[in-house]
């Protein structure tokens, strides 16, 4: 059986697609899944499966919205590629907090790192985006948040094609991960 993390999109914030997370993880288990595990009220779980995970994604999506009844979105990483996710970050990403917001979005394929860096709006003065390996790293200055183009993102074609998660969130789910 290998390690995924699922990240869902979309759910529990600004009071749409409310998923609690004992029914997320009963629904997990239900489907067969294996060690359920999720993280914070963001729609992060953790399975196991014997499945490959391409193969994985239209079934959670199927799972989740006959479930849940929404229009579910998902990106499945296996613990090799959250691994890579979080060793290739930029040197010294998420190492000021105190000076910088860090996050990282992941990215739903086909849509590739390239790509996505070309339509991600920035603002120079205040945001520095780096891709990764099906990521984006952004982070911005905390003293200037409200000048950030990160917000922005919402409005973009691609956003559907995209879930975001801080960085402390994805270096918890890495050490989550057992990797």
């Amino acid at each position: 059986m290998s390690r995924y993390l699922v990240l869902l999109r979309g759910i529990n914030v600004g009071g749409k697609n409310l998923i609690g997370m004992p029914a997320l993880k009963a629904a997990f288990e239900t489907e067969g899944f294996g060690d359920v595990v999720t993280y914070i009220q963001s729609g992060n779980v953790l399975v196991s499966s014997p499945e490959r995970g391409p193969a994985l994604v239209p079934r959670i999506e199927a799972m989740l919205s006959r479930a849940f009844d929404y229009s579910a979105s998902v990106v499945v990483l296996s613990s090799t590629q959250l691994r890579r996710v979080v060793e290739h970050a930029p040197d010294g990403f998420g190492s000021r907090p105190e000076r910088f917001r860090y996050d990282a979005i992941f990215l739903k394929p086909p849509l590739s790192p390239a790509q996505a860096l070309e339509r991600v709006p920035v603002n120079p003065d205040v945001d520095e985006v780096t891709a990764g390996p099906g990521v984006l790293y952004y982070s911005r200055l905390t003293a200037k948040a409200s000048q950030s183009r990160m917000s922005r993102i919402v409005g973009t074609p691609i956003y559907k094609q995209m879930t975001i998660r801080n960085w402390n969130t994805t270096a918890r789910l890495h050490e989550l991960m057992g990797e």
